[in-house]
């Protein structure tokens, strides 16, 4: 088949391109310039340089053709611009769930038009055909699971994306990228947001939204305890980096009104049941509502999953009920639905109950 596969400069797509070669397919590595020019001047480096010289000696040995494609502007438009307005909001929002369904397999495929069969990248995931509709299944390594990030693809995106390595768990992936004596064989994986790389998210969001001091209460008396540079910077169920004694204290609101954030140490006690919430936006990869038990939702990336129940809603959102508690349920984040090891598709935390 004539393949794009999306390289990063990390082990795993470059493991792919090695497989799909070994198979003899007609390749060609595409590297996806996304760093946004304000996040640069910021950070005052250019990181995605060393990512480059790494798909760059990758693709030589390989001796796969490299095309370096520019989609800073539709990645700011598509995916940057929804988180600044989700986090001015209060909200939890994910850009890599965004970034894969409107630039990775959007805007980049729209780019390459109708030249190449299947989109491959480095994603642990697989895509399964049944009687003409592809399925979503996550990959056999539940740690390294992708399908998190993938649950906002369609059908038309599914149908031409390609995931080499997504039947193999993370041990094997590093194996052959050492079998095939790659360069990325020994590199660190990255972490963070696709768009970020080393600039942390809170960084991101003092570049784009700047600090305003606002005040820290205990959500059960209203008692001021201590200060903060903005409510952006916080999320529902937070435990890390509140800066308070006597505690533990945990995020359990915020008024974005008056730029306050309510704590508390009560999060955990047996009277907050914490397991369940409304979900809007639905997006069903399959076209078709899904039956509403025995299902699994993930409400972040990771293994954990919880057993959950669906009550469909008059307008559309769906109530979900957990078997078992959440302490970070925040509005804005995706919650994702799983049946066994088919990824359903996903919804937008609306309410928390």
């Amino acid at each position: 088949m004539k393949i794009a596969v999306l390289v990063s400069g990390g082990v795993d797509s470059s493991v792919a391109l090695a497989l799909l070669k070994e198979q003899g397919h007609d390749l060609t590595a595409f590297y996806l310039k996304i760093w946004l020019e304000d996040e640069l001047a910021y950070l005052g480096s250019c990181p995605w340089e060393e990512d480059l010289q790494y798909v760059q000696q990758v693709c030589t040995q390989l001796q796969v053709p490299l095309e370096v494609v520019s989609l800073q502007k539709e990645y700011h438009d598509l995916v940057v611009a929804y988180t600044i307005a989700e986090v001015k909001a209060g909200r939890t929002p994910n850009p890599d769930v965004l970034c894969n369904q409107r630039v990775k397999f959007g805007a980049f495929f729209d780019k390459i038009d109708a030249q190449y069969e299947k989109v491959a990248t480095g994603h642990y995931a697989q895509v399964v055909e049944e009687k003409g509709i592809f399925y979503l299944r996550t990959s056999p390594d539940l740690i390294k699971d992708q399908t998190y990030f993938l649950s906002q693809l369609n059908q038309t995106q599914l149908a031409r994306a390609l995931f080499p390595i997504g039947h193999l768990p993370k041990e094997q992936v590093r194996a052959l990228a050492h079998r095939y004596n790659l360069p990325t064989k020994n590199r660190k994986d990255s972490q963070g947001i696709c768009f970020l790389g080393k600039l942390k998210f809170s960084e991101f969001i003092r570049h784009h939204i700047g600090d305003k001091t606002g005040e820290i209460k205990e959500h059960e008396t209203g008692k001021k305890l201590g200060h903060h540079q903005g409510f952006w910077y916080y999320t529902i169920g937070q435990r890390q980096g509140i800066g308070l004694a006597d505690g533990p204290w945990y995020v359990v609101a915020k008024d974005t009104r008056q730029n306050i954030v309510y704590v508390s140490c009560t999060y955990h006690d047996e009277d907050k049941p914490r397991n369940a919430f409304t979900a809007a936006q639905l997006h069903w990869i399959d076209a078709t509502q899904p039956i509403t038990t025995d299902l699994t939702v993930k409400l972040r990336h990771g293994p954990a999953r919880h057993g959950c129940t669906l009550k469909l809603l008059a307008d559309g959102a769906v109530q979900v009920t957990l078997q078992t508690r959440d302490q970070g349920i925040a509005p804005g984040q995706f919650a994702v639905f799983y049946q066994d090891d088919v990824c359903l598709g996903t919804g937008v935390i609306a309410n928390v109950l």
